[in-house]
C-alpha cells in the first residue's frame, strides 16, 4: 500500500470517528439520566468532558491528513441502540448501571482500537503531531476502561 492509500485510510478512519463522536455524546446525555450509581454518574460526566477533547483532537487530524467529513459509523449507532435496551430492560438500578458499563466498556474498547490503530498509521505516515495526539486519546480510553471495572467491582459489593 502507498503512502497515499494509507492517508486515505486514516482520513476516513478519523472521519468516521468524529461521527462515532457525536453518538457518544448524545449516548452519554441519555445514559448519565439513567445511571444511579454516583461513581458512574461522576465517570460519565468526566468521560463527557474527555470525550469533548477526543473531538477537538480528531477534528485537529483529520485537518493535518487533508480529510474532511464524517462517515456514518454503525458500530457506535449500534451500541448506542444495545444501551438502550439493556437500560429500559433492566429490573433494578444495579443491573441497570452494571448494563451501562458493560456497554460502556464496548465502546471504550472501540476507541482504544480506533485511536491505537490510527496512531500506528500516522507514525507510519510521519504524522507525529496526529500520532502523539491518538496516543493521548488511546491513554485517556484506557484509564476510563480501568475506571469503569473499579465501578462494577463496587457496584457487586466485590
Amino acid at each position: 500500500m502507498n503512502d497515499d492509500a494509507l492517508k486515505t485510510l486514516v482520513a476516513q478512519g478519523l472521519a468516521a470517528m468524529k461521527n462515532g463522536g457525536k453518538v457518544a455524546a448524545a449516548a452519554t446525555d441519555e445514559i448519565r439520566n439513567d445511571a444511579r450509581h454516583p461513581d458512574l454518574k461522576a465517570a460519565l460526566e468526566q468521560g463527557n468532558t474527555t470525550a469533548q477533547q477526543w473531538a477537538q483532537r480528531i477534528d485537529q487530524a483529520l485537518q493535518q491528513v487533508g480529510g474532511s467529513g464524517e462517515q456514518k459509523n454503525p458500530v457506535l449507532e449500534g451500541l448506542y441502540e444495545v444501551s438502550r435496551q439493556i437500560r429500559q430492560q433492566a429490573p433494578d438500578d444495579a443491573s441497570r448501571d452494571l448494563g451501562i458499563i458493560a456497554n460502556g466498556q464496548l465502546a471504550l474498547h472501540y476507541w482504544i482500537a480506533a485511536f491505537g490503530t490510527i496512531r500506528a498509521y500516522a507514525e507510519h505516515l510521519g504524522e507525529s503531531k496526529t500520532a502523539r495526539a491518538m496516543q493521548t486519546s488511546l491513554d485517556e480510553a484506557k484509564a476510563a476502561d480501568e475506571q469503569h471495572n473499579t465501578i462494577a467491582r463496587t457496584i457487586m459489593g466485590a
